[in-house]
């Protein structure tokens, strides 16, 4: 088999990223979604990587032998787990701030009944944090689950950036209701996400073998086609996909 130039590795990983796209996300977006069924996707998100993200950040990490990346990660990981740098809480319980405000039963969070696609796509990210070594475990985490479809704009200034609307114009806000105050997830990341990024695409491209490339490209597509299929449940399950 070829083995991937750096260029040709950059270059496929990307190629992933830039089609992280849900084709129903619009009707989360223009409030599509009936109310009734939002909590629908915010328990699926949160017990599918939102409330393990700091597990599956740690599992890259344990297994890393590079100190470099292993810095980068710990810091994700304190952050994540915490809050300590920015937070000030951890990120799950800021995630659970937007059902809270929402008045969604919170003891479904705990243990929500997930559908069968959405095990399906969280076994992918246990596998390819567990079983197959801390490159494809750094990229699932801090790549595909951290990452955009803008990610091209960490590597190259002249790409257009991830649009950031001003939060009071957050569909969430819009269309449900939700006060801006329980966004403070999503200005946490949007304080450190271009650190994030650039870490996690440092620590990839940087660090990774060329014998291991294709392996992590082909871990990232495996991520990609299971997170399309749990998406596209997820939507049917909210009554807005086909």
């Amino acid at each position: 088999m070829m083995t991937l130039d750096r260029a040709a590795f950059r270059e496929a990983l990307l190629g992933v990223m830039e089609v992280k796209v849900d084709p129903d996300w619009h009707a989360f977006t223009t409030g599509q979604v009936p109310a009734d069924r939002l909590h629908l996707h915010l328990e699926h998100e949160y017990a599918v990587y939102v409330r393990d993200f700091p597990v599956l950040v740690g599992r890259a990490y344990v297994q890393c032998p590079v100190a470099a990346v292993r810095q980068d990660l710990a810091e994700n990981l304190y952050e994540e787990e915490t809050g300590g740098i920015a937070a000030g809480r951890p990120h799950p319980e800021l995630f659970l701030e937007i059902p809270r405000a929402l008045a969604m039963d919170l003891d479904r969070f705990g243990d929500p009944p997930l559908l069968p696609e959405a095990r399906a796509y969280r076994a992918v990210l246990d596998d390819l944090t567990v079983a197959r070594g801390w490159e494809l475990a750094a990229a699932a985490t801090t790549l595909w689950l951290e990452g955009t479809p803008w990610d091209r704009s960490v590597l190259d200034p002249s790409a257009p950036p991830r649009p950031e609307p001003p939060l009071d114009r957050h569909p969430l806000v819009v269309h449900y209701g939700l006060p801006v105050e329980a966004l403070a997830l999503t200005r946490v990341h949007r304080d450190v996400e271009g650190d994030h990024r650039a870490a996690a695409w440092r620590a990839i491209l940087d660090h990774v073998a060329p014998e291991r490339r294709q392996d992590v490209v082909d871990g990232m597509h495996a991520a990609r086609a299971a997170w399309w299929a749990y998406r596209k449940a997820v939507a049917i399950a909210c009554g807005v996909g086909d």
